[in-house]
């Protein structure tokens, strides 16, 4: 109990850092609520669980070799790009004392799923800590045990996605309309910001390459 306790609060550890999915998580979740939020962060679990599958079988390594870092890069770049893009024009549409709501889940679903499975560095992020845990699995753990482990770090992400949803969510009923638009734009400038950096290591690795 105690192993799956630690290995759900390392899943937590891995969800909390400020990133892209958690910037568009809020902004989802201010103006669309607590769905919205939720199927954003279910889409970019449904990556990592992708990407754990690849470090299982050993595919991973495909995925790091320079043509693919740098079409996940630029991928990254204008998939965030486009969504921050998009969530700054949307922000002055926020209805006040209402749930918008009107944007299909499945967009909310793709966005996330998107914006992490075209982050390198989430390759990298699941190579060394899902990495390090298969390691441990063959010196010291048994498969079921490499299986409910891996389960407790999904619940750890599963409890972050909830959690970032049901804040965002509050988040709308609490603030005003002007407050709540200030939030969204900084969202999106956010993932702007995201993008342009995902951009720039895209140069970066072309640059190299010429």
């Amino acid at each position: 109990m105690n192993s799956f306790l630690s290995y759900v609060l390392l899943g937590l550890s891995l969800s909390a850092p400020i990133g892209p999915v958690n910037a568009a998580q809020l902004d989802k979740g201010i103006r669309g609520g607590f769905l919205h939020a939720w199927f954003v962060g279910l889409g970019a679990l449904s990556a990592d669980l992708v990407y754990m599958l690849l470090v299982y079988f050993g595919v991973v390594h495909f995925l790091n070799t320079p043509f693919m870092k740098t079409f996940l890069w630029l991928f990254g770049f204008f998939v965030l790009t486009y969504i921050g893009i998009d969530s700054l024009k949307q922000a002055g549409k926020i209805p006040a004392g209402e749930m918008r709501g009107s944007e299909p889940l499945r967009k909310s679903f793709l966005s996330g799923f998107l914006m992490s499975v075209s982050n390198p560095l989430s390759i990298l992020f699941w190579l060394g800590i899902y990495g390090s845990v298969l390691a441990q699995a063959s010196a010291n753990m048994q498969t079921q045990d490499l299986i409910m482990n891996s389960g407790a770090i999904i619940v750890g992400l599963l409890l972050w996605d909830f959690t970032m949803a049901g804040f965002a969510s509050v988040f709308r009923k609490l603030l005003t309309n002007q407050i709540l638009v200030l939030v969204s734009v900084m969202s999106g400038v956010s993932l702007i910001g995201f993008g342009l950096y995902f951009g720039y290591q895209a140069a970066l690795l072309l640059a190299e390459r010429l």
